[in-house]
């Protein structure tokens, strides 16, 4: 297989999978596996099934379209478009929501294809991104979907960390818990699901401080690289190295550490800094910018160092290795979540599942 390559080591994806259904169910709450961060992979999709997860999660109908034939239930994950709810309710069983329109329209989309569309309703706890922030606001939408056709409020969900960074607590999540009681006496419902975020809101199962009303987690960075996400620690019994990037080596040549010349702005518009360090023994990797940043990888050889990349290229510092490289080796790199999300949608880069 050609290079650059991502390299997906199944049986470690796997232990996670299950180590975290494992944890998940301890504490009564649903899994789902999120399969935006490698685009929907039909294979990698089906580690998540076999490995316990209740239901698979995406952001782009695109990749729920590959999804299809897998017997689970689809969540859409990004709040959908009004230009897509006739796919959305085609090819996702569920939707996370937040806008009146959207979810008419889903509703119109429903009865055209004979179908009930089911709806979280979002909440905005702090974080800033999708969901209802004034709570009043709440009680005015759910009595509109209720009096809808086609769609079926299933229950509520919030988001944190993603963009405001706000941390899950015990005290943010029981408001949403408050607003599904008070919901379920005015207006005489019971609603199955209070789904508590992502791979952030893992650190309070392992606290004891999860409020046990909260019954679904929708996890990403948690599966692929095994570690909960608002404080970034590792969970006990998972990989955090299932995926890797092997790039090739294409040049290889001992040079200054300084460019010769007036510095002026780079191929992305900024003007670079260097430091004197004298001449230095450096490699060019076949991958750049177009595919990855820099501040996604980690070499695996910790003697290496990354000095830059444009488009196309990566250069590395190899003079403290121990290795002896050469032209047509390959370099190994960890990667972080937004890293694996890049190499996963590149075109460019090839896909390894071992």
């Amino acid at each position: 297989m050609s290079y650059p390559k991502i390299i997906i080591n199944k049986d470690k994806f796997k232990k996670n999978v299950e180590r975290l259904v494992e944890i998940c169910e301890k504490s009564n709450i649903s899994p789902g596996g999120v399969t935006k961060v490698f685009c929907g992979n039909e294979e990698l999709a089906k580690i998540y099934v076999e490995g316990g997860m209740r239901f698979l999660a995406d952001s782009r109908i695109q990749n729920i379209k590959r999804l299809y034939d897998i017997p689970v239930p689809k969540l859409m994950l990004r709040l959908p478009q009004i230009s897509e709810v006739d796919e959305v309710v085609k090819y996702a069983d569920i939707s996370l929501n937040s806008e009146q329109e959207t979810i008419e329209s889903l509703s119109i989309a429903a009865i055209k294809q004979k179908k009930v569309h089911d709806i979280i309703l979002m909440i905005d706890l702090g974080d800033l991104r999708e969901g209802i922030f004034a709570e009043d606001k709440i009680y005015d939408l759910v009595k509109i979907i209720l009096n809808l056709k086609g769609v079926r409020l299933i229950g509520f969900g919030t988001n944190l960390t993603c963009y405001g960074g706000v941390i899950p607590r015990k005290d943010n999540l029981n408001r949403l818990s408050t607003i599904k009681k008070k919901v379920e006496e005015e207006f005489n419902i019971q609603l199955e699901i209070l789904s508590g975020g992502n791979s952030s809101s893992l650190h309070l199962i392992e606290t004891g401080e999860m409020p046990e009303e909260i019954n679904q987690l929708r996890l990403g960075e948690a599966l692929v690289l095994g570690r909960e996400t608002a404080f970034g620690h590792q969970i006990s019994g998972t990989n955090n190295d299932c995926f890797k990037l092997a790039a090739e080596i294409i040049e290889l040549k001992e040079k200054p550490s300084l460019p010769l010349g007036e510095i002026g702005m780079d191929a992305f518009g900024r003007k670079p800094t260097f430091i004197d360090k004298g001449n230095r023994k450096r490699a060019i990797c076949a991958i750049g910018k177009q595919d990855i940043d820099i501040d996604d990888l980690i070499p695996e050889d910790n003697s290496i160092s990354i000095i830059g990349e444009s488009s196309d290229h990566l250069i590395i510092d190899i003079t403290e290795s121990n290795t002896i490289y050469k032209v047509g080796d390959e370099v190994l790199f960890n990667i972080n979540y937004g890293g694996i999300l890049k190499l996963m949608t590149s075109e460019y880069v090839s896909k390894e599942i071992i």
